[in-house]
């Protein structure tokens, strides 16, 4: 008769996700913040030398005052930019990165010499995509070109 085998002992809770983990899970809340293109962007801006609201929001094209406000407020609670409001009439807030929001802009600076050396191999692989997708030729699109 063969012996029943021990099984490992169950979870005492279980994960919010099944098959993801609580590090995982952690890593991703943060990658979601650094890996936005508006925080990209504001870190670029910042790394220059600490800005005003409204100089971030001229400087940076595109980005609607919401998402101004609500990036920066995310990467202030993240402890990568600092805010300082001056005691003037009217108040003048000044925004600037931290230590930690320096050390965001080295891989940054990386990603963005990435992605300019290689924006025009992107373009054209985009485009042939897009045409043999266009022509209804299901699994015909070319090889992506490579450098």
């Amino acid at each position: 008769m063969p012996t029943p085998q021990s099984s490992p002992p169950l979870p005492t809770t279980m994960p919010d996700h099944p098959g993801v983990s609580a590090e995982c899970r952690k890593m991703s809340s943060i990658l979601t913040i650094v890996g936005d293109k508006w925080t990209v962007m504001i870190v670029m801006v910042l790394v220059e030398r600490p800005r005003r609201f409204n100089e971030m929001k001229r400087t940076i094209g595109g980005i609607s005052q919401q998402m101004l406000t609500r990036t920066l407020k995310a990467l202030e609670r993240d402890g990568m930019v600092s805010r300082t409001v001056y005691p003037t009439v009217p108040p003048q807030v000044e925004y600037a990165l931290t230590e930690l929001g320096q050390s965001l802009s080295v891989p940054l600076r990386h990603l963005g010499g990435w992605a300019r050396a290689h924006t025009e191999q992107i373009e054209g692989n985009r485009i042939r995509y897009d045409l043999a997708k266009d022509a209804g030729e299901p699994g015909a699109f070319p090889a992506a070109q490579s450098a």
